[in-house]
């Protein structure tokens, strides 16, 4: 019988061990790729979604700044004494802001520049209203010019959601407007009841010119705040903003008629006393929707940093996954690679003892050439056929091997 020998594994070559380890690292690298580009652009988004929650912040801290400022000017205007305390307390308070978040919205060295100059208005009421007018309208147009530089600086004017956008630019630049230009044209009415006939008709086109920036920048602001609204996913948006929208919107339509110019009277212009009091509506009515708008622009923010924030969380544990499977599948492939080699060990340890160990005599191993012949050897080694078999064996032997008994005359 032959004893088949066991087949040896053979051993992988170096490139065979290597290559699928370099395919699974390979597989990191898109994974990688796909991760640095997301975690940068969220990251961009949400670093500018930050610096537009500032600006926020800044323009909040500026709105009791606006509303004091403008009525310290009608006070100084009409020649009533007014207190400063107001006005203090809110340049105090945006002085705070300022210097906590100056920094990231380069805003130092305006604010420096326009608190220097509400340090410097007088205590008292001037005695020439003209003077007072056009101090107060120096000032407001340095603070102006400060919400358009927290705009830009924040980000605010580049933001990427079109409700987002048109509340900021409802909240940063019309609602500012439509205030300060408010109060010039009540101001102004009263200033035009006592200037010469002879400047009658340039009073009439300064008027006219503060009028329309008046009622044109709170026609953008209603505007801006339904664009707002029509463009929004939030359902709250609406129904908070809508109502005191409504209300300021009728508090101007108010302003707009009593300001117009009135051909009944002799001098052709309006009541001041009834400007003034529009004037006084309207800002009161810009008073409630401000908060309002920012509160709405703050949480769209706010919730757009948290949607950020998610996203990369996700895409940080998508890459830990990833990289985890990577691990797992290094790991069954090395110990693949050590059992095949444990095998190959020990398939070649049993070869070679195999090899090694003596064939003994007698026991039925023949050559396969030779197999169902049966064959004997001499002492030198060499065959010996069938027929010199027979004749080799002992005396009584018979042709089938067996013995025959002595007859008895056998001995003879």
């Amino acid at each position: 019988m032959t004893v088949p020998a066991q087949r040896v594994r053979r051993r992988p070559s170096a490139s065979g061990r290597v290559l699928p380890l370099l395919l699974v690292v390979a597989l990191l690298a898109p994974v990688a790729f796909l991760f640095v580009q997301t975690y940068r652009l969220t990251g961009d988004d949400r670093d500018l979604a930050v610096r537009e929650r500032l600006g926020v912040e800044y323009l909040r801290a500026l709105a009791p700044v606006t509303e004091a400022l403008v009525d310290a000017q009608s006070a100084a205007v009409a020649g009533r004494p007014a207190s400063r305390d107001a006005l203090d307390r809110a340049v105090e308070n945006a002085t705070q802001v300022d210097v906590r978040i100056g920094d990231e919205l380069r805003s130092h060295e305006r604010w420096a520049g326009l608190r220097a100059k509400l340090e410097a208005l007088p205590e008292k009421s001037l005695t020439d209203p003209e003077a007072a007018y056009a101090a107060y309208g120096e000032v407001t147009d340095l603070l102006l010019a400060l919400y358009r530089k927290v705009r830009e600086s924040s980000g605010l004017v580049r933001d990427p959601e079109p409700d987002s956008f048109f509340l900021q630019d409802g909240i940063g630049r019309d609602l500012p407007t439509a205030v300060v230009a408010a109060g010039r044209l009540a101001d102004l009415s009263a200033l035009a009841a006592r200037r010469p006939a002879d400047t009658r008709a340039r009073t009439q086109g300064e008027l006219a010119e503060v009028r329309v920036v008046a009622l044109g920048s709170a026609a953008d602001l209603v505007a801006d705040l339904r664009a707002a609204v029509d463009n929004s996913e939030r359902t709250d948006l609406g129904p908070n903003v809508l109502t005191p929208l409504d209300t300021y919107q009728r508090a101007v339509e108010a302003l707009a008629a009593y300001s117009a110019p009135d051909a009944r009277s002799r001098t052709g212009l309006a009541d001041p006393a009834q400007v003034a009091a529009a004037r006084a509506n309207a800002q009161s009515a810009a008073r409630l929707l401000q908060p309002v708008i920012l509160d709405q622009l703050d949480g769209q923010l706010a919730d757009r940093i948290d949607g950020y924030d998610r996203d990369r969380w996700l895409a940080v544990g998508a890459v830990a996954v990833a990289v985890l499977l990577v691990v797992i599948l290094i790991g069954v492939l090395l110990a693949a690679f050590r059992r095949a080699r444990w095998r190959a060990t020990e398939a070649r340890r049993a070869a070679d003892a195999d090899a090694d160990e003596p064939t003994e005599p007698g026991s039925g191993w023949q050559p396969p050439a030779d197999r169902g012949v049966p064959t004997a050897t001499g002492a030198t080694g060499a065959r010996i056929s069938p027929e010199d078999h027979r004749l080799l064996q002992p005396a009584g032997t018979g042709r089938d091997g067996g013995t025959d008994r002595w007859g008895p005359f056998d001995a003879r």
